[in-house]
């Protein structure tokens, strides 16, 4: 067994509050361990100005962590696992999941309510095509805007007036303490989350088993379960995180629930898919909720998704 860990992270305010949460959980799981951040700065942080859809999606947030790792300098990796691809390089997995804390969308405003109470033209700031997707099916004359950077960056630009309201991940909201700028949680059939979304991940090498045995402690199996069936859903649509691909799984009696759904970029199509099987089979569960998908017609959106437009 080792006496030291080294975490790979990311230097935003979220990513160090993640890192952080696992050095915590470990060292009190295991008296004596030593437990060291690696902050490293990705190129999905370097380059804010640029919409996330035309430089590679969200995976520029963890290569560098992953290229720590192959090469020895960090022995683990700490994600937010709605940004981890599905598809995961060669040499590493996720070997641990937290308990998934609240996996929902917020709506972020200064001066409305509601999405209701936003005008009709509204200006909305958001760098995921999900979010957007979904707001635009209920609200077609919003004006969608590429709005980036960490979340202090995003809510001082609705502080100056530069957008009418963003949408956030309420995980992240909670976890940096600042719950109270919530200013309405959207219901799911409004907007169904991202694959995975509310859940932290640790990333190591796959061969590592002495790393492993030590992260153990910290999986939580219902979690990890709903993570395999919606990360399976993602995997078969090959819907990387650019895409509008949205996917929530709940677990009741031993049975796993799954919802999908591929929305059109301007809002006008959603397809939706849902399916009921043993826990057990979660990872065939998700690959037959993306097939189902896929026979209403999801190739199409998700390849012009692939090619996005200035419009929005």
């Amino acid at each position: 067994m080792t006496d030291l860990i080294r975490i790979a992270t990311r230097q935003s305010p979220l990513a160090l509050w993640q890192a952080n949460t696992v050095r915590d959980l470990l060292m009190k799981a295991h008296p004596g361990l030593s437990v060291d951040l690696l902050p490293i700065t990705t190129e999905g942080d370097r380059r804010l100005e640029t919409s996330l859809s035309k430089i590679g999606g969200k995976g520029l947030f963890i290569k560098e962590l992953e290229a720590a790792l192959l090469d020895g300098r960090a022995d683990i990796a700490v994600h937010s696992m709605k940004d981890v691809t599905a598809t995961m390089p060669d040499g590493l997995v996720i070997g641990t999941v937290l308990i998934r804390e609240n996996p929902q969308d917020a709506l972020v405003s200064v001066k409305h309510d509601s999405l209701d109470a936003l005008p009709e033209d509204a200006i909305i700031g958001t760098c995921s095509p999900r979010r957007l997707a979904q707001l635009l099916h209920r609200y077609p004359s919003f004006q969608i805007r590429d709005m980036r950077g960490n979340v202090g960056t995003r809510l001082h630009k609705l502080e100056t007036g530069e957008f009418d309201a963003t949408l956030l991940a309420c995980a992240g909201l909670e976890r940096l303490g600042i719950k109270d700028r919530i200013t309405e949680v959207l219901p799911m059939d409004l907007c169904l989350p991202a694959v995975a979304q509310g859940t932290i991940g640790i990333e190591l090498r796959q061969n590592d088993t002495d790393i492993q045995s030590m992260i153990d402690v910290l999986n939580h199996e219902e979690t990890a379960i709903r993570t395999t069936a919606e990360r399976a859903l993602s995997a078969t649509l090959n819907g990387g995180c650019s895409a509008p691909v949205a996917g929530f799984a709940q677990l009741e009696d031993n049975q796993l629930h799954l919802v999908g759904r591929v929305i059109a970029m301007d809002g006008k199509v959603l397809l939706e898919a849902s399916d009921t099987m043993p826990v057990a089979q979660a990872k065939e569960l998700g690959e037959k909720v993306a097939n189902n998908l896929l026979s209403q017609g999801a190739q199409a959106i998700l390849d012009a998704a692939a090619t996005p437009t200035t419009n929005t």
